[in-house]
């Protein structure tokens, strides 16, 4: 793990062990620490805590408080943080459950959400399932239980429901970016193959998976960009997303 990262995570779970009425039963990194695919100066870093029982609104707020950029500066592009009780942790639901969510950083939009309820659906809520269902695989334990017995896994309909969603948000919020196939690679990697990876290694594996998908050239010049590559053409970028998708559902 990048060294900076290390002691950003430290220094979030002290800071979160001293917000009066937390009191985390633990805290796992998810995304890209979590699957060893950490890019200074372009990843977020993932995070999420659990929590004993519901939180009242004036821990959300000081947790908050606490963890935001001005209070703790991030080292990466930002951090992503989202709370659970341990019940919706191990629920296997596809329902966003969270107690609080936070964006924060220095290259990010801030964000806090306090309630489900408050998060809008054009941005997304399928968003929290999918990252519980990698933290169940691959979450990287800080602190607490074995991230596979903190999450649930949910279940082969509800997933391939949850990423035919989150690939149609994609393809209307970035069509043809490059990131957002390899995002499609990673979910079609997930359906074809029972495991999540990173998006790069997601796009790898489906190179190799060359009987069943032509498109390597184009996910090759995906990869490529995001190390300063000559990023995809769009159209042909778009067509693909829709393919996986047609794929998945």
């Amino acid at each position: 793990m990048d060294a900076d990262i290390a002691r950003y995570l430290d220094a979030l779970i002290t800071a979160a062990q001293r917000v009066p009425g937390l009191d985390p039963t633990g805290a796992y990194a998810a995304g890209s620490v979590a699957l060893d695919a950490y890019q200074p100066g372009r990843s977020d870093v993932d995070v999420a805590l659990t929590c004993a029982a519901p939180l009242p609104d004036d821990t959300k707020h000081a947790l908050v408080a606490a963890l935001r950029h001005e209070s703790l500066p991030c080292p990466a592009r930002g951090l992503e943080l989202v709370v659970y009780t341990r019940d919706a942790a191990r629920s296997g639901t596809p329902a966003p459950g969270f107690e609080v969510e936070l964006n924060t950083g220095a290259r990010m939009d801030f964000r806090a959400t306090y309630r489900p309820d408050e998060r809008p659906a054009a941005d997304g809520l399928f968003w929290y399932a999918l990252d519980r269902s990698i933290l169940h695989q691959s979450g990287l334990t800080l602190r607490g239980e074995p991230a596979a017995d903190a999450f649930g896994e949910i279940g082969d309909d509800a997933l391939r429901a949850l990423l035919a969603e989150a690939l149609t948000w994609w393809l209307a919020a970035a069509p043809g970016a490059e990131d957002a196939v390899l995002g499609a690679c990673r979910s079609l990697a997930r359906v074809r193959h029972g495991v999540w990876l990173d998006k790069i290694s997601a796009g790898r594996r489906i190179i190799a998976d060359a009987d069943a998908d032509p498109d390597t050239d184009l996910i090759t010049r995906c990869i490529a960009a995001r190390t300063g590559g000559e990023p995809p053409d769009g159209r042909d970028a778009r067509a693909f997303q829709q393919r996986v998708l047609d794929e998945i559902r």
